[in-house]
């Protein structure tokens, strides 16, 4: 990452316990060259084992703090405080009122599991799904990974269950026509979420932008941009999550990185 991102992102790393006191051995290798190498993986999708030398942690290392960063959750405080920089940037409020909800399958590796996979008969697709939920300006708030065998209700339901307990000043999820029927109404029972049908007019043909719905579908193209997130290679399917979550920890990294740098003369 360049010198402007890192002026970003290094404030909003967790804190080694070391340094306030609470034991602890002081880390061997610069977070930033971790970062780097993990982000590394996420953007050309090499193998944890082809790591190039470069990087000078060994793979295991790198590989175990990826691990270590998602279990403590401290990726998704990273990728949170980036996105609420993005929002009050923008005028917005630190976090969202809505949301808007839509899901992608994805052709998984050899790599995944077989109880983790399925086939999507709609999409023709054999591998898994992600189910994501992003806010009015498309950034991530909720990603889950299922089998792509799952339908969209089904899938939904987990997310915006986590929507909920995360976010409690939310109150509406725009959504395609596959989420319509019983949905609807659990959602308003069950998590309090207004769950809003966004439906194509049946009297025009071609493609058409549709409203609210073109939003999250940037977010998934923007997240299959880092090759990682193309295709499905995780063994375990949090660590496809972790993947979208860096996919997009890139590219607002960059975002803020380019509105903080000077603009030229």
């Amino acid at each position: 990452m360049s010198d402007e991102e890192w002026q970003v992102i290094e404030p909003l790393m967790p804190r080694p316990t070391w340094l306030t006191g609470n034991g602890g051995r002081p880390e061997k290798y610069c977070r930033r060259l971790i970062m780097d190498a993990i982000r590394y993986v996420a953007d050309n999708s090499c193998k944890w084992r082809n790591l190039p030398a470069d990087f000078l942690a060994p793979w295991r290392t790198v590989h175990s703090i990826f691990t270590r960063w998602w279990q403590d959750g401290d990726l998704y405080a990273l990728h949170n405080d980036l996105r609420e920089q993005i929002r009050i940037a923008d005028g917005r409020e630190p976090e969202p009122s809505a949301g808007i909800i839509d899901s992608q399958s994805l052709r998984a590796a050899e790599t995944v599991a077989a109880g983790s996979r399925g086939y999507d008969a709609a999409k023709k697709v054999q591998g898994t799904k992600r189910h994501v939920i992003v806010d009015t300006l498309g950034l991530l708030l909720v990603v889950i990974v299922t089998a792509a065998s799952v339908q969209d209700r089904d899938g939904a339901k987990p997310a915006l269950k986590r929507l909920r307990d995360w976010y409690e000043r939310i109150t509406l999820v725009w959504a395609d026509g596959a989420y319509a029927g019983k949905l609807v109404t659990w959602a308003k029972k069950h998590v309090r979420l207004t769950l809003e049908i966004v439906k194509r007019s049946d009297d025009v043909s071609g493609f058409v932008v549709q409203p609210r719905r073109w939003v999250v579908e940037r977010t998934l193209s923007l997240i299959s941009q880092r090759r990682r997130c193309v295709r499905d290679y995780e063994r375990l399917s949090e660590h496809h999550e972790a993947m979208v979550l860096w996919a997009m920890i890139i590219s607002m990294g960059r975002r803020l990185a380019r509105s903080a740098s000077p603009k030229s003369t």
